[in-house]
């Protein structure tokens, strides 16, 4: 810890250096702890209520723009997660055609199944019936 606990009242921080502040900060930035993670390691309290945000206001770590989207998860590390587009398309694209080739094989395996009970069904016909269906490939047509 930093020296920010002041042991006498647990609520109450003593005056922090701002090269103190700034490391908290940095750490928060770079680690992509939780603001309420990062408070508690410098200080051993489970509540910052919003003493953190502040810091990166004042010590322009936080434009303007950034200051109304902040979210619990620094910028920085929420940057460094997000795929670049390229990856995105191509994860799109992947998911596509895995998705094409279930279609595909659900279709081959119906026509198969098809195929089968054709086949069998011919063979049925020529037994009970007593005929020829299956085509002679070597028989010269009839003249007529």
């Amino acid at each position: 810890m930093l020296g920010l606990k002041n042991e006498s009242k647990p609520q109450e921080f003593l005056k922090t250096s701002e090269a103190e502040k700034r490391q908290i900060i940095e750490d928060y930035l770079q680690s992509g702890l939780t603001k309420r993670a990062i408070w508690e390691k410098y200080t051993g309290c489970k509540e910052e209520h919003g003493q953190l945000l502040r810091w990166m206001r004042k010590y322009g770590y936080l434009s303007r723009d950034e200051q109304k989207r902040i979210t619990f998860v620094s910028l920085k590390s929420r940057m460094d997660k997000q795929p670049p587009k390229q990856e995105l398309v191509s994860d799109f694209e992947h998911l596509q055609l895995k998705r094409r080739i279930l279609e595909l094989e659900k279709q081959l395996q119906e026509s198969e199944m098809k195929s089968i009970s054709w086949q069998t069904m011919v063979e049925i016909a020529e037994r009970e019936l007593n005929i020829s269906i299956k085509k002679k490939y070597n028989t010269k047509p009839s003249k007529k």
